[in-house]
Parts: C-alpha cells; sequence; structure tokens
C-alpha cells in the first residue's frame, strides 16, 4: 500500500478510473502508477505510426503528459482509459505524420526491436517485411490495422480511438487487408489470424 499525495491509501491493483479521479485531484503518485500501466501499450501504437523510437517516445510521452493535463474531462462512462489514452496518442500521430509527409522514413525503423534480436533470421525477415508493408498504407488504414490486430482492440474501440464508426473501421481494415495481402502474398496467412483474411 502507497501513499498518494493527500488523497489516502493507494493500492497498486487500483483501478484506471480510480487512479485517473486521483491525478484530478493532483495525486502524482497514482499518475506515476498509471503512466507504468499505459505506457507499454500506448509506445507500441506511436512507434507502429510513427517508424521509430525517438519520434514514438515523444509522442508517447506527450500523449500520457495530456493524461495528467487533462485528467478531469477524463469520463469512465463513455471509454476504458487505454481507449481515450489511445485515441489521444493517434491523433498525436496523425498531427505528426502530416507535417513530416515529406521526410524520409528513418531506416532503424526496420531493425527488430531488443526483444526481437534473438529471433529466427526468417521470423525477423517476415517482421521487417511486415514493418514496410504497413509503412505503404494510407495513415488511416494503417492506424486500424494497428489497432485491431497489433493492440487487439475491438471494432468498438478501434472507432472510438479513432473518432469515427465501426462501419469505417471495417472498410479500412478491409482495404489494409487487401492491400498487405497483395503487398506480402505467401506470408499473408503469418500476418493475421486466418478469420481474419478477406474471402
Amino acid at each position: 500500500m502507497l501513499e498518494g499525495h493527500g488523497s489516502g491509501p493507494l493500492n497498486a491493483a487500483e483501478s484506471d478510473a480510480a487512479l485517473i479521479a486521483r491525478c484530478a485531484c493532483g495525486d502524482r503518485l497514482a499518475y506515476a502508477v498509471l503512466v507504468k500501466r499505459q505506457m507499454p501499450r500506448v509506445f507500441a501504437v506511436t512507434r507502429r505510426m510513427l517508424g521509430n523510437d525517438a519520434a514514438a517516445e515523444d509522442a508517447a510521452q506527450e500523449a500520457l503528459l495530456r493524461l495528467w493535463t487533462h485528467a478531469g474531462s477524463y469520463d469512465p462512462a463513455k471509454a476504458m482509459l487505454s481507449t481515450w489514452l489511445t485515441r489521444i496518442a493517434t491523433n498525436l500521430c496523425l498531427d505528426r505524420l502530416r507535417k513530416r509527409q515529406e521526410e524520409q522514413w528513418d531506416d532503424s525503423y526496420d531493425a527488430p526491436l531488443p526483444a526481437e534480436q534473438e529471433q529466427a533470421v526468417g521470423n525477423r525477415q517476415l517482421a521487417e517485411r511486415v514493418d514496410a508493408a504497413l509503412r505503404a498504407l494510407p495513415e488511416r488504414q494503417r492506424l486500424a490495422l494497428v489497432l485491431c490486430h497489433y493492440e487487439d482492440l475491438s471494432m468498438a474501440e478501434a472507432a472510438s480511438a479513432m473518432d469515427t464508426t465501426v462501419e469505417a473501421v471495417e472498410s479500412l481494415l478491409g482495404r489494409a487487408r487487401r492491400s498487405l495481402k497483395q503487398r506480402l502474398a505467401s506470408e499473408w496467412r503469418s500476418l493475421l489470424p486466418d478469420n481474419a483474411v478477406e474471402p
């Protein structure tokens, strides 16, 4: 049991909604717990969208800073905290992508993450081809695929994060999958589960 900043004891298992309510009251320890919980998913989304660790870390940190500065505006009745944060992170990524449309992608994006360094060469090559194919997708198609496939969000959660409809997400996913299927050909079944393959 930890002590929060003027808000009573802080339990490590306390719900996100309770912790963000404490954040809204200025509880920095509750914020630190939320950052530790949410950073892995936020960073995974920003890295898939932005293409390199430095840019992804900046965007993730900005998203989590907004968690602190906008804690009072979060409504748990409207969305889970992870969905709300994903929306913030994806909007930041889309803004950054629009600003750097003419810039080159960082070559380091194709390098494996540290956790992947022990993978077989074949798996690493597949990951690089998948990353390259993802980069070639239009922004919102890429975002829909990242949220629904890599982050395992439901259609409804992805729609909420993208501030759009479930039908729009389904359409974006369909186009993204068809494009990836063409680009990746024989690797397609390794990329998405069988039930996600377009007929």
